[in-house]
């Protein structure tokens, strides 16, 4: 028999919030004592991690030696059961990611901020990395209307139509690509961005590759923008 708990202290401990909601809406309905460790288990180790996009993998339980221990005699298996277990019932979210060959989960508590971070993961906005934590998640991509404020002016009515006319026309990612060209080339102005667009689609984007002196460059784009503004 271990030891007796000898309380807690607020002197020596840190402490971390727990939802109101996981004692009222989920602790009566968990009926199983490993799902209930994993999940408080996840729920602290979770906000040890820093950054906004925070997860755990499965190596993650078994480097804290005891608590993996006190799963059993199997504690991979009741590992694995208890993650099935927490994400049926919504308490976490896992989505695999191959890593070294091999696809491992990464767990994600079921709040707003893991539900963000799980989408970016599905959508393949991640990239491996060395070290312990093996997956850094890419920021959300921004949308085109905050790409425009952020970089060329303010979103008027005029400027959001035409940028959902363009994104039916053009990929996302060559309008962003053509924002940035345009703050490089200091041509601030939807116009200009517009002629980029029309010029790969004219030319061929990867004519873009090509050497080119930027007085060269805006020549052929101004050249664009004229007929534009004839039309």
């Amino acid at each position: 028999m271990t030891a007796p708990f000898p309380g807690f202290s607020i002197k020596t401990a840190a402490s971390f919030p727990l939802s109101e909601s996981f004692i009222v809406d989920l602790l009566p309905h968990i009926d199983n004592l490993a799902e209930l460790k994993v999940t408080l288990f996840t729920l602290w180790a979770i906000r040890q991690r820093e950054g906004s996009a925070r997860y755990l993998l499965l190596r993650d339980f078994a480097a804290h030696a005891e608590f993996y221990a006190s799963l059993g005699e199997s504690p991979e298996d009741v590992l694995r059961t208890a993650v099935e277990d927490a994400c049926g019932r919504g308490t976490l979210i896992s989505v695999p990611v191959p890593l070294n060959g091999v696809d491992e989960l990464i767990l994600f508590v079921n709040d707003d901020a893991g539900r963000a971070a799980a989408g970016q993961v599905r959508a393949g906005r991640w990239q491996s990395v060395a070290g312990a934590h093996p997956v850094e998640i890419l920021p959300p991509r921004p949308t085109l209307y905050s790409l425009y404020e952020q970089n060329i002016g303010a979103l008027t009515p005029m400027i959001r139509d035409e940028l959902l006319a363009a994104e039916k026309e053009y990929p996302a990612s060559w309008i962003e690509e053509a924002m940035r060209l345009a703050v490089t080339s200091n041509k601030r102005n939807w116009r200009y961005v517009r002629a980029i667009l029309n010029r790969w689609q004219k030319e061929g984007k990867q004519n873009e590759t090509a050497p080119r002196s930027v007085a060269e460059t805006d020549q052929r784009l101004w050249e664009d923008l004229s007929d534009f503004i004839v039309k």
